[in-house]
C-alpha cells in the first residue's frame, strides 16, 4: 500500500499483499493441517462420497474441496467446518481429529489384509527354502 497524489487529490494505492500462508506458518502448524485434511478425506470415503458430491453439499467448488484435503493453509476456517459438516453433519472437529467415526474404523478394517486360509503343507514345503 502506498499513497499516490495528483494536483487535485491524493489517491491510496493498494499493491497485492497476498502472503503465501505455506511459507508463513511453522511447519508444525503445516503438519496439523495437513493431518485434518487426510482426516476429511478419509472421513468422506469411508461414507462413499466424492470430493465433487461433498463440494456441492457444503458449498464450495472442488477445488477448493481438493485444497481442504490437501492441507491448504490459506483456506478459511468455515470453509472447512463447511466441508466437515457436508461430509458428517454434527460431527465436531475434535471428534475428527480423533478420528472415532464407525465408518472410518470400518475403512480401516477393510483396507486390513487377511488370510482367508490357511497354508496347505504342500504350500509351506515350496515356501520353505
Amino acid at each position: 500500500m502506498y499513497l499516490k497524489s495528483s494536483k487535485k487529490r491524493l489517491t491510496l494505492v493498494f499493491t497485492n499483499m497476498k502472503v503465501a500462508q505455506n511459507r508463513a506458518l511453522p511447519a508444525d502448524r503445516l503438519a496439523e493441517i495437513a493431518l485434518v485434511g487426510t482426516r476429511l478425506a478419509r472421513l468422506r470415503i469411508a461414507r462413499h462420497m466424492t470430493q465433487a458430491d461433498a463440494a456441492v453439499r457444503a458449498g464450495l467448488s472442488r477445488n477448493t474441496a481438493y485444497r481442504i484435503e490437501k492441507g491448504d493453509a490459506g483456506l478459511a476456517i468455515g470453509q472447512v467446518l463447511r466441508y466437515l459438516e457436508a461430509i458428517a453433519p454434527g460431527k465436531s472437529l475434535l471428534a475428527l481429529l480423533q478420528e472415532d467415526d464407525p465408518a472410518v474404523a470400518a475403512l480401516e478394517a477393510s483396507e486390513r489384509r487377511q488370510r482367508t486360509r490357511r497354508l496347505t503343507r504342500e504350500e509351506q514345503d515350496k515356501l520353505d527354502f
